[in-house]
C-alpha cells in the first residue's frame, strides 16, 4: 500500500504588495493619447512618443472613443500622473498638447512635420536599436532657449519636469542610455525635438583588440596566430575618434566592456526617432481652459484682457452658485424622501394596531357567547359555533384547473368516424 500523500496548506498566488518606492512616486508619470480625426501616422506617432517618455508612462494605455479628458484627469492622482500629453488631429492641421495635471497650464503646439521612429531607423547608416535602454529614463538636453519672455521659460519649465532630475553625484552613469533634445530657433519661433541612444566606445584601440574586448568573433582565416590578429592593424576606426570633443575620461566603470575608470572612452549617438517640429501657439493658464496667457497670433491689449478675466470669473461664479444650488435640491429631496417614509411606516403601524384591536373585540365578544350558551343551555358549545373571525385569514383566489389536451388517441378515432 502506498504512503499517504500529505496535504500542505495553501499558499497565496497574489505576490505581497510593498510600499512603493520614494523614487517612483515622486517621478513624473505621463498619459499619452490622440483625439481627433482618425489616421493610422497618428496613432504610430503616439506609440512612439510613449517610447520617448519610458519607463514612467502608461505604455500599454488602452483609449477609447466614449473615453473623455475629465476621465483620465479622475484617475490620475491613483497613478501618480503630472502631465499628459494629447496629439489631436483636425482637419487642417495636426496639434499637440501638454497639459500639467490636475490644474494646468495647457500648452498648445503646431505639429508642423513628424517623422516616425521606424522610418528613421531605416534611414540611418549603422542602427543601434536595444530595447534595454528604455528600461531608464532619457538625459533631457536644453538648446538656445535663452530668450527672453515668460513664454519660453514656462515652455522649458515644461519640457524638463516631464522627465525625472538627475542628481549628477548620485546617478550611476550606466543607467544614462538614451538623450532627448530639445532645439529652439528664434528666428522661426520653431523647436526641434530629436531621440538619440548613447553608447561609450574605448578609445585609443586597434580593430582587432576592440572586437575582442566588445564580445565579437574575429576571423583567424588568414592568420597563423592570434598575435598577427592583434599586430595587423595599429590604427584605430572608431568614427568617435576622429573629433576629439566626443572623448570624455569616464568618472565610474561601466558594465559594458572597455570602458574603465579614469580612462578615455568616446560618446556615440545613434538616432532612433522619432522627429518633430513643433510651435508654440498658446499657453492656457487651466485644464484646456482658462485665461490665455499667451498667444502666437493674437495679441490683446490690457483692456481686452480685463474684459476676459471678468467674463471668466463670471462664468466661474455661476457655476458655483449651480453647484450650489444642486447640492440644495440634493439635499431638499433626500429629506421629502426620509418624510415620506416615515409616514409610510406611520400609516402602517396605526393599520396594524386597528387590527389588533378589532381582533381583540371579535374574541370577547365570542368568549361572552360561548359563556351565555353554557349559563342557558347547561352545556359546552361545539367550537366552530362561536369562533373568531380573527382567524379567518385572507384566502388566495385559486383559478379553475386548464382543460388538459385531448390524447392524440381521442383525436385519429374521431378521424376515423368522420372518414
Amino acid at each position: 500500500m502506498g504512503k499517504i500523500k500529505k496535504k500542505h496548506p495553501k499558499k497565496r498566488t497574489a505576490a505581497f504588495k510593498e510600499g512603493e518606492s520614494k523614487e517612483l512616486v515622486e517621478a513624473p508619470h505621463s498619459f499619452i493619447i490622440h483625439r481627433g480625426l482618425p489616421c493610422p501616422y497618428i496613432t504610430d506617432l503616439t506609440l512612439d512618443f510613449r517610447k520617448i517618455m519610458e519607463p514612467f508612462t502608461a505604455r500599454e494605455l488602452k483609449e477609447k472613443k466614449m473615453n473623455r479628458i475629465k476621465d483620465f484627469v479622475a484617475v490620475s492622482s491613483y497613478f501618480h500622473v503630472s502631465h499628459m500629453g494629447i496629439f489631436n488631429k483636425a482637419e487642417t492641421q495636426l496639434s499637440f498638447k501638454i497639459l500639467r495635471l490636475p490644474r494646468g497650464p495647457t500648452l498648445t503646439f503646431k505639429v508642423h512635420q513628424f517623422t516616425l521612429a521606424r522610418d528613421v531607423i531605416s534611414l540611418s547608416k549603422k542602427q543601434y536599436v536595444d530595447e534595454e535602454i528604455f528600461k531608464y529614463s532619457p538625459l533631457v538636453i536644453m538648446n538656445n532657449f535663452t530668450g527672453e519672455g515668460k513664454h519660453l521659460k514656462l515652455m522649458t519649465h515644461t519640457f524638463q519636469n516631464m522627465f525625472p532630475a538627475i542628481n549628477i553625484t548620485q546617478t550611476d552613469i550606466a543607467t544614462i542610455r538614451r538623450c532627448l533634445l530639445f532645439s529652439y530657433n528664434p528666428q522661426n519661433n520653431l523647436i526641434d525635438v530629436r531621440h538619440y541612444s548613447i553608447q561609450v566606445v574605448p578609445v585609443g584601440l586597434t580593430r582587432g583588440v576592440k572586437k575582442l574586448i566588445m564580445g565579437q568573433i574575429p576571423n583567424l582565416a588568414k592568420c597563423e596566430d592570434i598575435a598577427d590578429f592583434i599586430m595587423q592593424d595599429n590604427a584605430s576606426e572608431s568614427e568617435a575618434e576622429a573629433d576629439e570633443n566626443s572623448q570624455v575620461i569616464l568618472p565610474q566603470t561601466l558594465k559594458r566592456k572597455g570602458n574603465l575608470e579614469e580612462n578615455k572612452s568616446a560618446v556615440q549617438l545613434y538616432e532612433i526617432g522619432p522627429r518633430l517640429t513643433l510651435q508654440l501657439i498658446k499657453i492656457e493658464e487651466g485644464l484646456l481652459t482658462g485665461e490665455v496667457l499667451y498667444h502666437d497670433h493674437i495679441i490683446k491689449t490690457e483692456e481686452e484682457k480685463e474684459i476676459l478675466r471678468k467674463m471668466i470669473e463670471k462664468k466661474r461664479k455661476l457655476k458655483e452658485q449651480r453647484k450650489k444650488e444642486q447640492a440644495e435640491n440634493r439635499a431638499r429631496n433626500l429629506k421629502e424622501q426620509e418624510k415620506q417614509q416615515k409616514s409610510k411606516q406611520k400609516q402602517r403601524s396605526t393599520e396594524n394596531e386597528a387590527v389588533n384591536e378589532s381582533g381583540d373585540e371579535d374574541a370577547s365578544d365570542a368568549d361572552d357567547d360561548a359563556e351565555y350558551f353554557k349559563q342557558e343551555v347547561g352545556e359546552e358549545p361545539d367550537e366552530e359555533l362561536f369562533k373568531s373571525s380573527v382567524s379567518n385569514t385572507r384566502k388566495r383566489h385559486v383559478l379553475p384547473p386548464r382543460n388538459l389536451k385531448k390524447s392524440k388517441k381521442t383525436k385519429i378515432d374521431r378521424k376515423l368516424k368522420k372518414n
